[in-house]
């Protein structure tokens, strides 16, 4: 249909309907979620009860005389939890940028045999379910460090379910998306503004540094933004490499079996603040200068 062309009253309200559902669907749970960590009752759904900042900063006795509430803030255990999310996500968005980088440049600007087959085989995490990924690599792990046990009488902890394992786990699927986000935007690169640079004698060290990482920055935070949030709300994969530090979203959901209360909405509502900050600062760094009249 042609935009200038007027529509049908029917098809502009089936629209405007469409639209408002859609945003319900994919809004409302989390206003529900963040409207009651501030209900004052020691459950995480209606009724409404009245507002509170327990559930936030903690109350050891309550008006009504009911048991201590322990908040977010003073919650160690959880605190640790994220603290620990924020260091394996750290330690994934470093491996996945490099090594998305690195593969960019070998997939976009050389030629060898069996190219296509490695393209083909970088996208195959991306298709294998996360836990089923988890087994894999906590099995593979595992036989290695049991092989060097007993061989050589060494204890590799790194193979291990821990920290380090869910780094691996994380980087082994989220090295594809980088890879994929960097090289997308290396492709439409003018190889003309190198080859001019290496005429005029720079070297290509000063090539790289002045010319090729200033176009491949906006590239370049957008695959670390999304290391980043994709390895702190993993679940699947952790689950299965976990150790005795257990990121957020397990420690998550070890507490809804064990009985939600509304901290759990306190956390979401955080989680969610800080992620719309996050997106609002990268948004502000990619957006193009102010192009207003000079005096």
């Amino acid at each position: 249909m042609i935009p200038s062309l007027p529509r049908p009253a029917w098809l502009r309200a089936s629209t405007v309907v469409y639209g408002v559902l859609f945003l319900a669907f994919l809004f409302l749970p989390l206003a529900v979620v963040a409207v009651f960590a501030f209900n004052d009752a020691p459950y995480p759904a209606p009724p409404w009860q009245g507002f509170t900042l327990d559930w936030f900063l903690g109350n050891p006795a309550t008006a009504s005389g009911g048991a201590p509430r322990r908040g977010l803030f003073a919650d160690t255990a959880l605190l640790h939890s994220l603290w620990t999310s924020v260091v394996v996500a750290c330690w994934v968005t470093v491996l996945t940028v490099a090594v998305g980088t690195a593969n960019a440049f070998l997939l976009e600007r050389h030629t060898f045999r069996g190219k296509r087959a490695l393209s083909l085989l970088m996208l195959a995490p991306l298709v294998i379910p996360g836990v089923i990924l988890g087994i894999s690599i906590l099995a593979f792990a595992s036989r290695i460090a049991n092989l060097v046990d007993d061989l050589w009488g060494l204890e590799l902890e790194f193979l291990r379910p821990g920290l380090p394992l869910v780094v691996l786990g994380q980087f082994a699927y989220i090295a594809s998306i980088a890879t994929l986000t960097i090289s997308a935007r290396l492709k439409r690169f003018d190889m003309a503004l190198e080859e001019a640079a290496y005429n005029l004698g720079a070297s290509r060290l000063a090539v790289f540094t002045t010319i090729t990482l200033p176009y491949l920055q906006p590239a370049l935070i957008g695959a670390a933004a999304i290391a980043f949030l994709m390895s702190f709300e993993n679940f699947n994969t952790t689950l299965m490499l976990v150790g005795s530090d257990a990121p957020l979203t397990v420690t998550m959901y070890g507490r809804m079996r064990e009985g939600a209360t509304p901290v759990l909405n306190a956390v979401s509502l955080f989680l969610m603040v800080a992620s719309g900050v996050l997106a609002l600062t990268l948004l502000r760094r990619s957006a193009p200068p102010d192009s207003g009249s000079r005096p």
